[in-house]
């Protein structure tokens, strides 16, 4: 009963951070289904282009951690995204920046709209 009583008293103090951190909660079942997954990786070395495009060239797509490089070394940065964005472009993928610190790269045949923001 006490559980019942706990859950009632909640309605007005939802834990939205509890929530949201919870939802990446693994389910092995779901992945049996999957046709493509979005893969969440971090880019700090050369070995990781080869990591991203693989996993592009497979259909997936990459939500691409690039803050760390992008505070340590701006010019490194430059150099991996132009060569994954030469590998995406010749599999007919995309590749755009989503946030601050992350990259959304696409497989072939999955293009990602770009809308600039008005002024």
């Amino acid at each position: 009963m006490a559980f019942l009583e706990n859950v009632l008293k909640k309605e007005d103090g939802i834990d939205i951070e509890d929530f949201l951190n919870n939802l990446d909660a693994e389910d092995e079942s779901v992945y049996e289904e999957a046709d493509a997954f979005v893969k969440p990786m971090g880019l700090a070395t050369d070995a990781d282009i080869e990591a991203v495009m693989t996993e592009a060239k497979s259909g997936n797509i990459v939500l691409l951690n690039i803050g760390d490089l992008s505070r340590r070394n701006a010019i490194k940065l430059k150099e991996l995204v132009t060569r994954i964005k030469s590998g995406v472009d010749d599999i007919d993928g995309d590749i755009a920046r989503i946030s601050q610190d992350r990259v959304l790269v696409t497989p072939s045949k999955v293009k990602i709209i770009k809308k600039k923001e008005q002024q």
